[in-house]
């Protein structure tokens, strides 16, 4: 499907952004931005041939690039969209090459190892205002993504100290533009919080999905035949790019190992109700994270219909 190309009559935020990876998350930024009129121009570079052709096919953007260096020159704003272990060597090769006066940004949902990693290749002028959308889906690759992905969802900057403000402010624009609620915290505050909300989450539904398909007793047709309850829950979520969560849990190590020392605490409590009876415990137990479940609805973060089929995305918006 074309992408359509109309936009608001509000002012461009950057006159060029170079999105820089165009898998689920940057060609989600680059429908974003061509919906919102947030940029004057857009640039799109993978490194994958096959990827650029296909978002070219999309009409994901203006310019469309395989060489990072090439796609960089001219942008006031470049987002690194790549998995986190890769920061380091793109920074590496499109530092010289930035704009003056430039911002760059990223996507990941590490930020103390992309802090690290990226500022010392940013040249004198250029500024860098990490970020992470906290949205996606367990798809991947330049089809999956749609304008509407961060609407009403959050997006946390972390930019370093003495940043400058208005190189800030602009980002924060940005991400406003594209439906998004923006928080600023530091680096450390945020690996600590998406440890728990998001990484942990994400490896123990690789283990659960990984520990029933071992399971000598359970045939495979089994777990998939039956997997309509929690397990099909958790499935989804294991379905994500591996390459990215490599890397998160990689780059993410203290507080990961930190929030799994708690839950291996609690699981261990847990336990304990189970084996000894403890009704009232686990009864007060669930209604408490039921109480928690019901807070994301009211956030607006989750809907409160059943989707025991999982909803599926309309089409005309995967277009947009």
């Amino acid at each position: 499907m074309v992408e359509d190309r109309a936009s608001h009559s509000g002012p461009a935020i950057f006159e060029r952004i170079a999105v820089l990876g165009a898998g689920l998350i940057g060609s989600s930024i680059a429908r974003a931005a061509r919906k919102s009129g947030a940029a004057r121009s857009i640039a799109l570079c993978d490194h994958s041939p096959e990827i650029v052709t296909r978002a070219r096919q999309l009409a994901l953007a203006d310019d469309y690039f395989v060489s990072a260096r090439e796609a960089v020159r001219g942008a006031d704003l470049v987002v690194f969209c790549v998995p986190v272990g890769a920061n380091a060597e793109l920074a590496e090769q499109v530092g010289k090459d930035l704009e003056s006066g430039a911002t760059v940004s990223d996507v990941g949902s590490v930020k103390g190892a992309v802090v690290a990693a990226i500022k010392d290749w940013l040249p004198e002028g250029v500024h860098f205002v990490p970020a992470h959308p906290v949205a996606g889906t367990e798809q991947s690759g330049p089809d999956a993504g749609f304008a509407s992905l961060f609407s009403n969802r959050w997006c946390i900057l972390t930019p370093p100290e003495n940043t400058d403000p208005e190189a800030v402010d602009r980002v924060r624009r940005l991400w406003s533009a594209f439906g998004s609620n923006v928080e600023i915290m530091t680096p450390e505050h945020h690996d600590l919080v998406l440890a728990i909300t998001s990484h942990v989450p994400h490896l123990i539904a690789y283990n659960i999905v990984g520990t029933a398909a071992d399971l000598e007793e359970v045939t495979r047709s089994e777990v998939i035949k039956f997997s309509a309850g929690g397990f099909r829950d958790f499935t989804r979520i294991a379905a994500s790019d591996p390459t990215m969560w490599r890397d998160v849990f990689l780059h993410n190590k203290d507080a990961v190992l930190e929030m799994l020392g708690r839950f291996t605490e609690d699981l261990t409590a847990l336990q304990r109700m189970i084996r000894r009876g403890d009704g009232d415990g686990l009864f007060d137990l669930f209604t408490r994270t039921r109480a928690i479940r019901r807070n994301i609805v009211d956030l607006g973060q989750e809907t409160r219909a059943p989707d025991f089929g999982r909803r599926v995305l309309d089409e005309g918006d995967k277009g947009q």
